[in-house]
């Protein structure tokens, strides 16, 4: 599948750098005023960063939240979806406080970014993760002064060759999943979002006690992960009780039923997550030895 970019970068009429805060009381995003010179090393690394997603040859994936990434890969996420709330704020909000005294401070900068606007009025957000851009400032830089060196005294801030994500009206372009997962602040929202996540799915296996699975859960990212997953793919909706025991057994999660309700034991909730996440299989190619296994990705073969 190929994506397109909803942002005609060749004609760029305005360009707004800002920065993302957090002072321990909540993350904020702030306009900061640049002149040409950065406005143009923005605009250039937004076209590195799109140029470098055109080198996946397969085209993006979509983001799947119990999916283990890769440092880069193309992926994408629709704007409309719940987890891309946080950032589909910034890239709509229609006016961002100007600080030029937002810099000041550099340990509370988490990223930076950049807003572009194109000649039809079309919006694109590009966003880095601050860690080189912070960390420039813990070292000494030199420069060449009337044919001597000398230190630069004041802070120096590195911008990076690229972003790692790009927003348009459509979706979230990513290339660093890690960057948009912090970025977004997903791993918090999708531990916030276990009750409703369970209380979906709940409605379609009312003969499974979700009890257990939901405080697991709650403390453990990776369970609240695969719960995401579970409840974006819509697919425990007609699953058949017996068929759903019966896999539990043959790859070694434990159950049991009682007053006609299956509960998990203690212990093997991640397992039971993934059955229900089309994670764990048994194979029997050798007769009469059945082996179990579990799938890192749970991709169709006639996808």
């Amino acid at each position: 599948m190929k994506l397109n970019l909803q942002f005609d970068l060749a004609n760029v009429t305005v360009i707004e750098f800002g920065v993302g805060r957090d002072d321990g009381n909540g993350q904020t995003f702030v306009a900061v005023p640049v002149d040409a010179d950065v406005q143009g090393a923005l605009r250039e690394m937004v076209q590195t960063t799109w140029d470098a997603m055109q080198e996946f040859e397969d085209g993006p994936k979509k983001y799947e939240p119990s999916e283990k990434h890769g440092g880069t890969e193309y992926l994408y996420l629709p704007m409309a979806d719940e987890m891309a709330s946080s950032l589909r704020e910034l890239h709509e909000a229609a006016n961002l406080g100007i600080e030029t005294a937002a810099l000041d401070k550099p340990a509370n900068v988490f990223c930076y970014f950049v807003r572009m606007t194109d000649k039809n009025q079309r919006r694109l957000t590009a966003l880095r993760r601050a860690s080189q851009f912070k960390g420039v400032l813990k070292k000494r830089l030199i420069r060449f002064v009337t044919d001597s060196l000398k230190l630069i005294p004041d802070d120096v801030f590195k911008l990076d060759s690229d972003f790692d994500l790009l927003i348009d009206s459509a979706n979230i372009h990513i290339l660093r999943p890690s960057g948009f997962e912090f970025a977004g602040k997903l791993q918090q929202a999708i531990l916030d979002a276990v009750p409703a996540n369970i209380k979906a799915i709940r409605e379609d296996l009312e003969f499974v006690d979700f009890d257990s699975i939901k405080a697991y859960a709650e403390r453990h990212p990776r369970a609240a992960r695969y719960l995401a997953s579970i409840c974006g793919h819509a697919e425990t909706k007609n699953i058949d009780k017996a068929a759903l025991k019966k896999l539990c057994e043959s790859t070694g999660v434990e159950v049991k039923e009682s007053n006609g309700k299956i509960t998990v034991s203690a212990g093997h909730e991640m397992g039971f997550l993934e059955v229900l996440d089309r994670r764990r299989y048994e194979l029997e190619l050798v007769k009469g030895k059945p082996e179990r296994f579990k799938a890192s990705s749970r991709k169709k073969l006639n996808e």
